[in-house]
């Protein structure tokens, strides 16, 4: 009775969160709005309230939303299926997949940028079936996945590295990029992802079950009937297609994936049903209200928000691991 009311609590709080995030979102930056301006203004297409609210903002809150969400679910659906709340899309490489193909067609490709999403998916999802690949020894294990998804991230870190400084004159297009951020995303840049973020994430919903089935071991799922391989095959693609969806107009994001089911996890306990839709939650809250902060709090300066959640959440976590927030959330 008291995790259901805990959940339930946890619900409206973060429902409560999601639209102070986005108020805040609307209002905050160099050019500060109130709401009433917002209501008494927005039925002028000519006046300076709306271009900046329906140009600029509104699809960058938007677009928070979506790769917040996408880089949470991703980040819970790797959790569970290594069973190691340290897990995340950027540790094992999958990010640096994307960061990698989304660089080379940036710095040696610039005239093909619209080719820019589709590459950064292309790049997660094949970087994840390698690391699937190279685990798999008579069927793959946790401890294997991660450890070849660590050597993978470290060498496709350092291609990127070498690819910048062969090209050290085009650093300036990339680095942005690198450091995440959603400034400057438009409408069309809503269009391009929400179709594929919706579908992703139904996806993920759907996997649920999945999940729940390979927490409880390889060989008890398997006892039960389940195709566990299978299992972890879909997962991994889904948490993949998630974080390419992210990469692909928010660059390298960090943090979101690892900390926020990290915080849910501690909160509500271990169960996929809610931790998996209130990690979407708490992702879209994070990104939206860190970019938020990220424009207005360093005014006339805008730090990329993937800055700005590295230096909150490092720290952070680290206060977690110190704290034993790692040990609870094995049990």
């Amino acid at each position: 009775m008291m995790n259901r009311k805990k959940r339930i609590w946890l619900i409206i709080i973060l429902i409560i969160l999601l639209f102070l995030s986005v108020f805040y979102s609307l209002t905050a930056g160099s050019i500060s709005i109130s709401f009433k301006e917002i209501f008494a203004d927005m039925g002028d297409k000519e006046s300076l309230v709306y271009r900046v609210v329906w140009d600029l903002r509104l699809p960058r809150i938007l677009v928070g939303l979506l790769v917040g969400m996408c880089l949470a679910v991703s980040g819970a659906i790797l959790q569970g299926v290594m069973k190691n709340p340290l897990a995340d899309p950027g540790i094992i490489g999958v990010t640096s997949g994307a960061g990698l193909a989304a660089t080379v067609i940036m710095v040696l490709y610039p005239d093909q940028l619209h080719i820019l999403p589709l590459a950064a998916f292309l790049g997660a999802f094949l970087t994840a079936m390698l690391i699937y690949l190279l685990a798999w020894q008579d069927g793959t294990s946790i401890v294997r996945i991660m450890l070849v998804g660590i050597s993978i991230n470290a060498f496709l870190g350092a291609i990127m590295s070498c690819i910048m400084i062969l090209h050290s004159d085009k650093v300036q297009a990339v680095l942005p990029w690198l450091n995440g951020g959603i400034s400057g995303v438009s409408w069309v840049h809503v269009e391009m992802i929400v179709y594929y973020a919706i579908f992703a994430l139904a996806l993920a919903f759907f996997s649920i079950k999945h999940i729940r089935m390979l927490m409880l071991g390889d060989e008890v799922a398997t006892l039960l009937g389940h195709q566990v391989e299978r299992s972890r095959f879909f997962l991994i693609f889904v948490s993949a297609l998630l974080a390419g969806i992210a990469v692909s107009v928010a660059g390298l994001v960090g943090f979101v994936g690892l900390i926020v089911p990290h915080i849910i996890r501690l909160l509500i306990g271990n169960d996929y049903r809610y931790l998996l839709p209130l990690s979407c939650v708490g992702g879209g809250i994070l990104v939206v209200f860190a970019d938020a902060a990220a424009r207005s709090w360093f005014d006339p300066i805008e730090l990329p928000v993937g800055i700005l959640l590295s230096f909150l959440g490092g720290p952070f976590f680290l206060y977690l691991v110190f704290k034993g927030g790692v040990k609870h959330a094995h049990r």
